[in-house]
């Protein structure tokens, strides 16, 4: 009775229930991470920080924060996926957040690790984990970069290169007949300023006698007629 009694104080002995089953929590969306960030910035404004602190924190915030919208390549399941979910759930607010729960005046001077105060572990963390983040920010841009580059290769195996012009043929376009018209040597009519076609001029019958003393005939007055 008592084992009983004490294993249920200590938690030893206890086995699930029928139908109990592990719960495992979601993974954080984007949203989720950009949220937990916003109350770090909250969390350093409130407690007014020092200023090392501050760019220190800015600086990771801003590198996770540039890398969350990357996170789908590097896949979820991935240990550098991993390292900026939990940066921004996890690593950073507590590295804060245990730095704000001590007293300034002893968080600041009094030595608790190796000669270190709780300052300077805490700028050290803040270190640690900017590089990290950076390393992870550098990785995601530099897959995006070769993906990039093998992109431009196949282009210029299919294409040719941008500096000799491009080797694809798509042929010389049609040029379109020119159209034919009644005038000689296949030119269009021309169109004389009365508005009528010049080219019919060949069709009106002209005076044989005013052919032959050049168009005078007109004017020779009619006969036996005093010319005075």
């Amino acid at each position: 009775m008592s084992g009983g009694f004490f294993g249920r104080l200590f938690g030893r002995g206890q086995e699930p229930e029928h139908g109990d089953r592990l719960v495992v929590p979601p993974v954080p969306t984007s949203e989720d991470l950009l949220a937990s960030l916003d109350r770090v910035e909250s969390m350093v404004a409130a407690g007014a920080v020092p200023a090392p602190v501050a760019s220190r924190v800015r600086r990771v915030d801003q590198v996770v924060r540039d890398t969350i919208p990357r996170l789908a390549s590097l896949g979820a399941g991935s240990p550098q996926a991993y390292s900026v979910m939990a940066t921004a759930t996890d690593y950073l607010p507590e590295a804060v957040g245990g730095y704000l729960r001590l007293p300034r005046q002893f968080a600041d001077s009094r030595p608790v690790d190796r000669g270190k105060s709780s300052l300077m572990v805490l700028i050290d963390q803040l270190d640690l984990l900017a590089a990290t983040m950076d390393q992870v920010f550098d990785a995601v841009c530099r897959a995006d970069a070769a993906a990039l580059v093998a992109h431009g290769r196949f282009l210029e195996e299919k294409f040719g290169s941008a500096s000799t012009g491009g080797l694809l043929n798509v042929g010389a376009l049609p040029v379109p007949p020119m159209p034919q018209g009644r005038g000689t040597g296949g030119q269009p009519p021309s169109v004389s300023a009365a508005g009528h076609d010049d080219s019919d001029d060949s069709d009106v019958l002209e005076d044989p006698e005013d052919a032959d003393t050049g168009g005078l005939g007109r004017l020779q007055p009619p006969a036996g007629r005093d010319a005075s």
